[in-house]
């Protein structure tokens, strides 16, 4: 018989050799009216500090009502935080300073100790939980929620005389937006609330639902102008630097001619690379050197672009002081001389050399905290990141670099809204530091220049509820609420504010909050029914004895993780096992790699193998009323098992396949369920002790790392 290849049949042609590719030098050159603004560059004098007008407003409206600030970003907020803090610490008072970032959180921690003194402020984040008993407590959003649950559950009221919630336009994150929400409905109102924010389109919406919620008034303090003008360019492939707008028109938004003119023409939009490739960035950065624009923020697409973009500029170093060259050199070495992790860095040598650095998620943690503090520090002269870079991170450059308007969402790529770009762009031009900064857009496949153009002058971006239903929040609402009452605390959502407010008519955004407030309320109902089905809550509405402990699960699959305690399905003596089982709950990505199974340690895979038949049952029938359910993937399990196990982070990285950041959150997210274990103490002694040595064998270098 003879055998037939399955598919087409294609012949072997040799492939042409491609000539090498000819190096690429661009001709610095600048329109006259790029020139000009040029010009401006330069360190402003040093001048005596004192506060802007509308710092000086928030610090005497936060004494008397809750006060929301809107301001761009890098324009000095902090200072109000610090001054409504040291007054209430004057008084004898406590304070919570909420942020939505541990790496953020972190930050305060420090620049608080300073300014406070050391033994004055704490820190919980999860991942530290220092001297929570000071007067000034810095910790992430999440904790401080977890804290009213508490408070609200022991029928007390928070240990604490002033809140200050910074990047309160997280209250429209579609992720987390829902922790900022509950902390605003649930704080009492004897606490007063400082919110301090990018600039936020309906802030004075925001403030009337607080005054409604809270039945005291929050006053609204705008400032619009930044600390540092905003001018931008255009970076046309010639290697010309070209205003973005037209001159006769700034706020318009109107393109510049010129820029019209290389729209129009289809042969001009041409850079030397294939399409969906990175431009000469070792070219364009010298350019910018050229004229004088550095240090700079390149702001691309992906990890991948980030790590490229270093290669791209290996052959086109740009110069440097030889006094800053040695203070780079002298600072890196001091840095990693903390890790031998950081010490064998495939890309330290792009950072000595070149003074150059990537900065993504798929980075150790401690690499990104070299990176981040070399820029501040004003020792690099440019760093290749994702977005991500913009959100809450003091980094600081004088030029920040478009080359595409969408960002990833966690699920596509989506145009930059007003806000992110915003964010962005305040980091162009360094408070002290610059009298100008600069916005350079680099035209390319994913760059919308109409967008860009439009962007520059667009107003901040609304903020709409994202408060969302899911079984930890109904558990916790149904420790101190019967669910008539939470009905009615439903009601007080953003959402159903906006719909009650509206006037003339519904407009599309407050369609979109009527609706949601509905399906809060369906939603709200379909978690009651399922729990009571699963006996976590009794026909009466209470919580039975395993929804009391349940409740204590403030993580995202509660009741999976709930039921395997209850069928006793996790290894409680095992603390590697329990690391590696609560990982299971963990990863949020699905994975359908082939796994050689032989490979995998056994004992593993029969742990996995009882959590997964006992959980079928639950999972099935939560599947079947719709709600989410994630599987539970081995692969994750296995780096867990492995790392908690003793094994070099080397071989875990291998076993992972994958980035090494994503792998430290994979860490750091399965601590954090255990941490959730761990307060089981009472009804399962020995799986909380086990999840706390577990815990132990996950926090270690370089997952946890401080870079002094």
């Amino acid at each position: 018989m003879t055998l037939k290849p399955r598919g087409k049949v294609s012949r072997f042609v040799p492939k042409r050799r491609r000539a090498p590719a000819q190096p690429i030098h661009l001709k610095p050159g600048a329109d006259p009216a790029v020139r000009q603004a040029l010009k401006s560059i330069g360190v402003p004098e040093p001048v005596p500090f004192s506060p802007d007008p509308f710092q000086s407003e928030a610090v005497a409206a936060i004494q008397e009502a809750d006060c929301l600030v809107t301001a761009p970003t890098g324009s000095g907020k902090t200072w109000i935080a610090v001054q409504a803090i040291s007054r209430v610490r004057a008084a004898g008072g406590r304070s919570w300073y909420a942020t939505p970032l541990k790496a953020l959180s972190n930050a305060k921690f420090n620049e608080f100790s300073e300014i406070f003194g050391q033994d004055q402020v704490g820190i919980l984040t999860g991942d530290r939980k220092e001297r929570p008993e000071a007067s000034v407590i810095v910790g992430t959003t999440e904790i401080l929620r977890n804290q009213l649950y508490d408070a609200m559950h022991q029928g007390e009221t928070l240990d604490t005389d002033l809140v200050v919630l910074d990047e309160a336009h997280f209250l429209g994150d579609p992720d987390r937006g829902v922790v900022w929400e509950e902390t605003m409905i649930y704080l009492p109102s004897r606490i007063p609330l400082l919110l301090l924010s990018a600039t936020i389109g309906n802030a004075a919406r925001i403030a009337e639902w607080l005054c409604a919620i809270r039945s005291q008034e929050c006053r609204v303090i705008e400032a619009t102008q930044r600390p540092v003008p905003l001018y931008p360019v255009f970076f046309h492939p010639s290697g010309t630097l070209l205003p973005l707008l037209s001159g006769s028109a700034p706020g318009k938004n109107r393109m510049s001619p010129k820029v019209r003119e290389y729209i129009r023409n289809e042969k001009s939009q041409r850079w030397a690379a294939a399409p969906g490739q990175l431009p000469p960035l070792g070219e364009i950065l010298r350019v910018l050197h050229h004229f004088d624009l550095l240090p700079a923020i390149f702001f691309l697409k992906s990890r991948a672009d980030c790590d490229h973009a270093l290669e791209l500029c290996r052959e086109s170093p740009v110069g440097g002081d030889p006094v800053q060259k040695e203070a780079l050199y002298r600072r890196i070495s001091e840095i990693i001389s903390q890790s031998p992790h950081l010490k064998h860095h495939r890309q330290l040598w792009h950072l000595k050399h070149l003074a150059l650095g990537a900065h993504h998620s798929g980075q150790l943690p401690a690499w990104k905290q070299v990176i981040e503090t070399l820029m501040t520090e004003g020792l690099l002269q440019a760093v290749f990141a994702t977005s991500t870079v913009a959100a809450g991170v003091n980094f600081p450059a004088r030029t920040v670099v478009f080359l595409n308007t969408d960002r990833f969402n966690g699920v596509e790529f989506m145009p930059l809204s007003p806000t992110e770009f915003h964010q962005m762009t305040g980091r162009a031009g360094r408070r002290g530091m610059d009298k100008i900064g600069f916005a350079a857009a680099i035209p390319g496949k994913y760059l919308d220049i109409p967008l860009c153009a439009r962007l520059v002058a667009s107003p901040p971006s609304d903020v709409l509820s994202q408060l969302r239903i899911n079984f930890s929040m109904v558990l916790n609402l149904l420790l101190s609420h019967p669910p008539d009452q939470i009905e009615n605390l439903l009601m007080r959502s953003f959402a159903t504010f906006s719909l009650m407010r509206q006037s003339d008519g519904p407009s599309g955004s407050q369609k979109l909050s009527g609706a949601r407030h509905r399906v809060l309320i369906q939603e709200f109902n379909r978690h009651l029914e399922f729990l009571k089905q699963t006996r976590f809550v009794a026909e009466d509405g209470a919580l039975t004895r395993d929804g009391l402990w349940a409740s204590q699960l403030r993580v995202d699959q509660p009741l999976l993780i709930a039921e395997g305690f209850r069928k006793r399905a996790f290894p409680e003596s095992s603390p590697a096992l329990m690391a590696a089982v609560m990982s299971l709950f963990v990863s949020d990505r699905e994975y359908d790699d082939p796994l050689d199974r032989h490979m995998v340690p056994q004992e593993l895979l029969e742990a996995v193998a009882v959590v997964r038949s006992v959980l079928k049952p639950l999972m099935r029938d939560m599947y079947d009323q719709d709600f989410n359910v994630r599987p539970l993937c081995l692969k994750p399990a296995i780096a867990v098992y492995a790392w908690a196990s003793g094994r070099t982070w080397q071989d875990v990285t291998a076993l992972s396949e994958g980035a090494e950041g994503d792998l430290v959150m994979l860490m750091l997210r399965t601590a954090d369920h255990l941490r959730h274990v761990v307060s089981l103490t009472k009804t399962f002694p020995e799986a909380a002790q086990t999840a706390a040595e577990a815990i132990g064998l996950l926090l270690k270098e370089p997952v946890m790392l401080e870079i002094a």
